[in-house]
């Protein structure tokens, strides 16, 4: 008899290019990551890919239907986030959706389905293959605020200004007063790494996410 097994479908991929709204010179992350990732697991990566925390409210909106984790005191969503996968969403290429982060300052990710892919079972995802620019603090006050807080005349100033405190603490030989500046420099801080991705370190963080279990989370 002829044999009419047929191989098992390799796994679905979904390639989204995700950029922050509102935001000039562009702030994107391509990302790869597998088909039944859940709604709560898309949460997680957009959080690890832009730097953020997780600690405001959030939702999707996807083809006019909103998707997201309920917290008490906060928005609630007809569907379990852990349980719809983003193959469940009916998404097709070029289809864009979005996500709406800490609804006080209003950050919104535009996400665009840019192909369907077949996993490589040799990969780690999710996985973050391409990027510009560090992600906007996400208590930074909005993406008016952010644009003026990043002009390239304040960008100089904070150079300037963290210079002349590494300047003081290595001209100090007898009493180290980093202290004094922690706060101080910890402001200064995004804004001197304002144009800086660093894929690696969000893959890092990616693949140890990956490592709990938790893209269906």
């Amino acid at each position: 008899m002829p044999d009419t097994m047929q191989p098992a479908p390799l796994p679905s991929l979904y390639q989204l290019r995700v950029v922050v709204h509102g935001v000039s010179p562009l702030i994107w992350r391509r990302l790869l990551l597998p088909a039944d990732t859940t709604i709560a697991g898309l949460h997680a990566v957009l959080q690890i890919a832009f730097g953020w925390t997780g600690t405001h409210l959030h939702r999707f909106v996807v083809q006019g239907r909103e998707y997201g984790i309920g917290y008490v005191g906060g928005v609630g969503f007809r569907d379990d986030p852990h349980q719809v996968h983003v193959a469940d969403l009916g998404l097709r290429p070029t289809e864009r959706f979005a996500y709406d982060y800490n609804f006080t300052a209003g950050w919104r990710l535009d996400l665009r389905l840019e192909q369907i892919l077949v996993m490589d079972p040799g990969r780690v995802y999710p996985r973050c293959t391409g990027g510009r620019r560090a992600g906007p603090p996400e208590a930074s006050g909005g993406v008016q605020a952010f644009l003026e807080n990043t002009q390239p005349h304040h960008v100089l100033a904070a150079a300037i200004r963290a210079a002349e405190i590494l300047g003081m603490l290595l001209d100090d030989e007898d009493v180290p007063r980093f202290g004094e500046h922690r706060d101080e420099l910890a402001a200064l801080l995004p804004l001197l790494g304002v144009d800086r991705f660093d894929r690696r370190t969000v893959n890092r963080a990616l693949a140890a996410h990956a490592a709990t279990g938790t893209r269906a989370a």
